[in-house]
């Protein structure tokens, strides 16, 4: 899973997510104009406005959510929460994407390079989407178990993440911003009761795992708070009388604001928002919701694939992927059937770690056998290196079992590869090669800090992402390693089907979720027959689908889509298909939407045709 942003600025970005006939026509007509460019002169002029306008928003973008700016790196808004529940913000947010929108139409596309014909594409696909979002309530929603601000909060003050904890005034910067995260506190409820009256609501089960969850804020000593952790990382360098007046402030702003917000919050979701909690599973139960989930598919996807076509599309893969899983079941020469090897290999002793310790020591030794292999396959490669860290104790009960979070923008903090320790039974031996893939080098790693590091390209383009690009590159990176030699193992070889498996059944489960009619306890069952996934890790599973409706698609759709790719300019170039030229198309102008990536691509194949 891809925690390239915590949960603030993971909303923000996949808001804008999905696909629209305005961008489809915008590419098609840029691309065949591509050849009659005008004079030199006339696309300066359209260069210049273009990147005005872009340079613009993005500015603007960053004043309305200042978390976003914190975790891009601009800390001019540190001391800001941003209003994201209120009115005063959805205004200014709708007011923003339709002003540039507006604006955007107005460029003389024809006139401008191929490299911002490609950038144009992707600005005026996210205004577009971003208006579409807006015609459904997801205000009323404004947290679940698995993406929650209250998290976010949590991590940012933990002194690990983007907020910065180095002086007097950053710790006052986060005093005040913690201010404006009681008014969120306050403002979700509100939200949250409009959401009952709307019949907007998440599921039961969702809203019973969330209770323990803001349960843990709830403490009498504002010492024993995760949000005092500053305090405990004063720099030495601060004065006594600095450090005693921080001290302080916290413990005062903690007891007498933050806490009892909290213990409202809690009581709320306990009290009253539970018993109002709706009994179906999927978001066919709320209003309007299968057109809202074709909406949400459509977002992560990138793509104008119906429900249907990708709930069929699960199914094949899953078919083709255990025909592939009982073929290492009889190269390992295992006496039982298929079920049987799903058993042992979810149960024996010799597939699991007994020391939360030796699985993180187990990354680090595979993180240098991998990078061992990559200068065969790339051209470019981060600057930005990666560690290997377990979760949270806070948030490990319904953490996904292994997750990526993107490296400081300024190169001062290094990527985070998480790993899921709260249960070994669920972290097998012979799954580490393809996780370590897929949320590190050369899967989300590789993707999101060289997108980080690119320059001459529009800021919103460095800091943008689609689910169904990162996702799918990740997953494309575990197909890589069979090429890369580092499934010589069988055993191994059936962690990358395990793992494609998941991502095959998550079209099959979140299409039946939320389109289907299917139950929590239907897609439990589903996916217990066809993997041998642990059960506590079936059930975070579903319940983040569950939660975050379409998410899930992605993987699948877009790997797919890149294999779909490679293979064109495969055939096209024959002996001429350059593999390290190919990923540098991919990876080399950020985190593109489908149809953008295949003009790019096959404008590559084009200009490499031209050059034999």
């Amino acid at each position: 899973m891809n925690k390239t942003l915590l949960a603030a600025s993971i909303s923000l970005l996949f808001s804008i997510q999905g696909c629209s006939d305005n961008t489809a026509q915008q590419t098609s007509t840029t691309t065949s104009t591509s050849a009659a460019m005008p004079a030199e002169k006339v696309s300066v002029s359209a260069k210049e406005a273009y990147l005005t306008m872009v340079d613009d928003f993005f500015q603007e973008q960053l004043k309305l959510e200042p978390i976003y700016a914190t975790f891009v790196g601009v800390n001019e808004y540190n001391d800001q929460f941003g209003d994201s529940l209120s009115e005063s913000y959805l205004k200014a947010r709708h007011d923003l994407n339709a002003k540039y929108f507006a604006q955007a139409k107005k460029i003389d596309v024809d006139a401008l390079p191929s490299d911002l014909k490609l950038s144009y594409s992707m600005f005026i696909y996210d205004r577009d989407m971003a208006l579409m979002s807006e015609t459904y309530p997801e205000h009323f929603l404004p947290m679940n178990q698995f993406y929650n601000t209250v998290f976010t909060m949590v991590q940012l003050g933990s002194g690990e993440s983007a907020q910065p904890f180095n002086t007097v005034e950053d710790y006052q910067n986060w005093l005040s911003r913690l201010n404006g995260f009681v008014t969120w506190l306050q403002l979700a409820q509100v939200r949250m009761e409009e959401g009952v009256n709307s019949k907007v609501v998440l599921p039961k089960v969702l809203v019973d795992r969330m209770i323990p969850q803001l349960a843990a804020q709830v403490v009498s000593n504002p010492e024993d708070s995760l949000f005092y952790s500053p305090i405990k990382l004063l720099p030495d360098s601060f004065t006594d009388e600095q450090k005693s007046n921080l001290t302080q402030d916290y413990k005062d702003f903690l007891s007498t604001k933050l806490i009892p917000a909290l213990t409202d919050l809690h009581q709320y979701v306990q009290n009253s928002y539970l018993p109002n909690a709706r009994a179906s599973d999927g978001w066919w139960g709320l209003p309007n919701g299968k057109v809202w989930y074709q909406h949400l598919a459509n977002s992560h996807t990138t793509t104008k694939m119906s429900v249907d076509e990708i709930h069929q599309i699960g199914l094949s893969e899953v078919k083709r992927i255990l025909a592939e899983m009982d073929k290492v079941r009889e190269q390992v020469k295992f006496a039982g059937d298929l079920t049987a090897f799903f058993a042992s290999l979810s149960s024996e002793p010799q597939y699991f770690f007994t020391d939360k310790q030796d699985l993180i020591d187990g990354y680090m030794v595979l993180k240098d056998s991998i990078n061992l292999v990559l200068p065969n396959y790339f051209n470019v490669m981060p600057k930005a290196d990666y560690v290997v860290k377990p979760v949270e104790a806070f948030r490990e009960q319904s953490a996904a079992g292994a997750s990526y979070e993107s490296p400081a923008v300024d190169g001062s903090r290094p990527g985070v590869f998480y790993i899921n320790t709260f249960n070994l039974k669920a972290q097998p031996k012979w799954g580490m090669t393809t996780l370590s893939l897929h949320e590190a080098a050369p899967g989300h790693h590789f993707q999101i800090a060289i997108k980080q590091e690119l320059t001459g390209v529009p800021e919103f383009q460095r800091f943008q992402g689609y689910t169904a690009f990162e996702e799918g590159w990740a997953l494309y990176a575990e197909y890589l390693g069979i090429e890369m030699g580092l499934f010589s193992d069988p055993y191994q070889y059936f962690g990358k089907l395990s793992d494609e498996m998941l991502r095959a059944m998550r079209l099959v489960v979140d299409t039946g979720l939320h389109a289907k009619g299917w139950s929590r306890e239907q897609a439990i069952q589903y996916m217990k027959d066809n993997s041998p996934m642990a059960e506590s890790d079936i059930v975070a599973e579903v319940e983040r689908y569950m939660a975050i409706p379409g998410q899930a698609l992605s993987y699948k759709v877009g790997q797919l889509t890149i294999l779909k790719l490679r293979a064109e300019a495969e055939a096209k170039l024959g002996d001429k298909f350059d593999i390290k030229g190919f990923h540098d198309q991919i990876l080399t102008t950020g985190s593109l939407p489908m149809a953008v990536m295949e003009t790019k691509v096959a404008e590559w194949v084009e200009t490499e045709l031209a050059k034999h």
